[in-house]
């Protein structure tokens, strides 16, 4: 796949719209994961190196089309220290811009037409720029107005993040070095059910954990107990199972759970295998068993794909054990130059930065639904709108 990208445009005074992802974890204000924020940062210096005059679009959680202002980006700009222009489609502020100025508008999904990808609001948000520049790969997945239908009114290019991110998992996806290990976890199979697919005709051996692993548990004849599973996806699971199988691909499954009696994260922790776990048990983590099986597993790949902690890896440090563990394998043999790997989606991202290893992986993706469907082979509406055929 080969795209647009800004190398060699000639920005100088000219008015670029740059589609940055700003979800980010917000508490009383503070911004407690800048992740997303540091990974678009080479993009925003390059084009204010070229002395374009930049107006960042983004958007924070969901306000459904109204302006809350509980999901205001105003603590973003803050923490970037530039200004905030209150309404994404006010276009007062171009008059007083310089070259290298950067600015960003307040959260685009205030406006319904963002999501329904209206052409009168794309064109509203387009007008007075020159270029498009699309860095949220997070988002690319999403025919938003601002991912696709500015890209269809402005000269659109990708950004170095969202070329970097396709560069890395195109890589991966069509010639990994092997043998090739994928972790998936998470709570829905339903949700997940062609990337499962997709990564059994990729993967030699194929992890299945979290409250996932436990409805394919359950689909074998395991006890759940009262814990997260999905009993309508039991047909499913076992129809994964079989085209792994012909796709040569070995499936692991849980051997074993860390349990308590309620779902709390200061429950009393206790392991069982499948057989022992009784009615009134909740499943919040790996086990002692499968986490040792996996971190094995782990040591023999040459390429890790993972997406999705195994517990609740929030709980620390009692439900966040599996997740922990396989995070300081996964870092210690890339650090030991034996293996490649990445990583996707929010909360194993979180996973990595809590143990402190994020750095030491090959490629950490800030894409969660995007990474999953660009992995599953779907057309991305944001990244094909850029690719230079």
């Amino acid at each position: 796949m080969k795209l647009r990208t800004i190398e060699n445009l000639d920005l100088r005074g000219k008015f670029v719209l740059l589609r940055d992802d700003f979800n980010v974890q917000i508490v009383d204000g503070n911004i407690t994961d800048s992740f997303r924020i540091e990974q678009s940062m080479p993009t925003i210096n390059a084009l204010k190196s070229s002395g374009a005059r930049i107006a960042i679009c983004a958007h924070l959680g969901r306000p459904k089309g109204t302006r809350n202002m509980d999901f205001s980006l105003a603590p973003v700009a803050e923490y970037m220290k530039i200004p905030l222009i209150s309404d994404c489609l006010d276009k007062t502020f171009m008059a007083n811009m310089k070259d290298g100025d950067v600015v960003l508008l307040e959260n685009v999904r205030f406006y319904p037409g963002e999501e329904s990808n209206d052409p009168d609001f794309a064109k509203k948000l387009s007008d007075g720029f020159d270029i498009f520049v699309n860095d949220a790969f997070a988002v690319s997945h999403r025919a938003h107005a601002s991912t696709v239908g500015v890209a269809e009114i402005l000269p659109s290019y990708a950004g170095k993040l969202l070329a970097s991110e396709i560069e890395h998992l195109s890589a991966v996806m069509e010639n990994p070095k092997r043998p090739l290990l994928s972790i998936v976890a998470g709570s829905k199979v339903s949700t997940k059910i062609g990337v499962l697919k997709a990564l059994a005709r990729l993967s030699d051996k194929l992890i299945i954990g979290g409250a996932l692993g436990t409805t394919f548990n359950y689909a074998m004849g395991g006890k759940v107990g009262n814990s997260l599973y999905e009993a309508d996806q039991k047909d499913t699971a076992l129809e994964i199972l079989e085209y792994a199988k012909k796709n040569n691909c070995e499936v692991l499954l849980p051997l074993d759970k860390g349990v308590a009696k309620e779902f709390t994260p200061t429950a009393t922790r206790t392991n069982k295998d499948f057989t022992e776990i009784e009615d009134d048990d909740v499943i919040i983590d790996a086990g002692e068993m499968t986490t040792k099986r996996d971190t094995d597993a782990i040591k023999e790949a040459a390429t890790v794909i993972w997406n999705g902690t195994v517990g609740m890896a929030e709980w620390q440090p009692t439900w966040s054990y599996g997740s922990f563990a396989i995070a300081r394998t996964i870092a210690e043999q890339t650090r030991a130059g034996k293996l490649e790997s990445i990583v996707g989606g929010g909360d194993t991202v979180a996973a990595l930065t809590a143990c402190g290893v994020k750095d030491d992986i090959t490629y950490v993706s800030t894409g969660g639904g995007a990474f999953l469907e660009f992995i599953e082979g779907r057309t991305l509406p944001g990244i094909a709108i850029l690719e230079d055929k």
